[in-house]
């Protein structure tokens, strides 16, 4: 039994959704998303809620799946998804160069330019150390995020890098000299 499948998605206010064989297009005031709708599954529409319904039991694996990625593109519609990042360290930050690239500095004897691809804007707070993106698609920030991370993962031992905020660490102890 899915219990995530059975709970239904609110559509706002100018909402709209098309669905094209086994695609989802959702409309709102932020723009348009494509979700991704298995075989088997279908959409209801009752009283200003959506319903995902599954033909039987065989479809249950994917049933929460299904309900979480057209719940992912009505949200991202009407809300936006964001993920916040934060630049630790004496020297890194990062500068937004023109409209669509990060330029990081983390410590290598070069900046690093970040492309940003299309449909994610990116804020930088005054102090250099604080990132916050943002955009209609969630899977699209969560990999930009994750791909700004991995230029520079937080290390163990000196906690210094490019972390999710309010990610925790854990810290290590380095090497004791020898007595």
């Amino acid at each position: 039994m899915s219990r995530i499948g059975r709970k239904p998605i609110a559509l706002a206010g100018g909402v709209k959704y098309v669905v094209n064989g086994n695609v989802v297009e959702v409309t709102g005031p932020k723009g348009k998303v494509n979700a991704l709708l298995p075989t088997g599954i279908r959409l209801v529409e009752k009283e200003g809620f959506l319903h995902a319904e599954r033909d039987n039991d065989s479809q249950a694996a994917i049933h929460g799946l299904a309900r979480a990625l057209v719940f992912n593109a009505v949200e991202g519609v009407t809300k936006g998804w964001t993920k916040d990042l934060d630049i630790v360290g004496i020297g890194y930050r990062a500068e937004l160069k023109g409209k669509g690239i990060v330029v990081f500095t983390l410590g290598f004897s070069h900046p690093i330019e970040f492309p940003l691809p299309t449909g994610i804007d990116v804020a930088i707070d005054p102090k250099q150390t604080h990132i916050t993106i943002s955009g209609i698609d969630r899977q699209k920030v969560g990999q930009v995020a994750a791909d700004m991370r991995s230029l520079r993962k937080p290390d163990p031992y000196k906690n210094k890098g490019v972390r999710y905020t309010g990610e925790r660490l854990k810290k290590k102890v380095g090497k004791t000299g020898a007595k």
